[in-house]
């Protein structure tokens, strides 16, 4: 019982065969007038089709004199400044949890080390030579700026605060200012 006929198997032979010319002569076809031995991977299947996809349709915007939307600004940009020849302060972010006996001793409470059960992140910032009221500080939700004549520093936030509800402290000791600002998370009701 022949599955395949001699016309097909040479058919398949032509397709898998390289496309080098060959010097033996026998009785076939010319390597020239085979246009399968020319093929290759992607001549395999049907031809692709070239689709150009419009991009979607965007809802028309009122027209206004703004450059820039407010989603094509980054939070704190307004603090920064290329031309201020004021250096940056040493800063230093320290995360604070509140924790109890059970929470270090029997590991009873859901804490752990890492940021996710912190409540508060406190920024410790040294302002040498200076006072207290020189210092001016502005904390938003996710940046602090804090300006003396000497430094300024714009600080992104690791995490979202209330920027609203922080506590500010002078070290007179130190010349040190000490921010602590609460974090606020989405899933605060699984860390605590």
């Amino acid at each position: 019982m022949d599955l395949m006929g001699r016309d097909s198997i040479l058919q398949l032979r032509d397709m898998l065969q390289t496309a080098q010319p060959q010097d033996d002569s026998s009785d076939e076809e010319p390597s020239s007038s085979r246009p399968m031995a020319n093929m290759g991977p992607a001549d395999v299947g049907p031809k692709k089709k070239s689709e150009k996809t419009a991009p979607p349709p965007t809802a028309p915007k009122p027209p206004t004199k703004d450059i820039w939307d407010e989603e094509e600004v980054p939070t704190g940009a307004e603090y920064e400044d290329v031309l201020d020849p004021r250096p940056q302060p040493e800063y230093e972010v320290i995360f604070k949890q509140a924790v109890t006996s059970e929470d270090i001793f029997l590991q009873m409470g859901g804490k752990n080390m890492s940021t996710a059960s912190c409540e508060d992140m406190v920024v410790k910032i040294k302002l040498p030579g200076h006072k207290s009221s020189e210092v001016e500080l502005n904390v938003t939700d996710k940046f602090l700026d804090c300006r003396t004549p000497k430094y300024k520093l714009g600080l992104h936030l690791p995490h979202p605060v209330d920027g609203k509800n922080g506590r500010a402290q002078w070290v007179q000791d130190q010349d040190m200012l000490v921010v602590t600002l609460r974090m606020v998370r989405d899933l605060d009701f699984v860390n605590f």
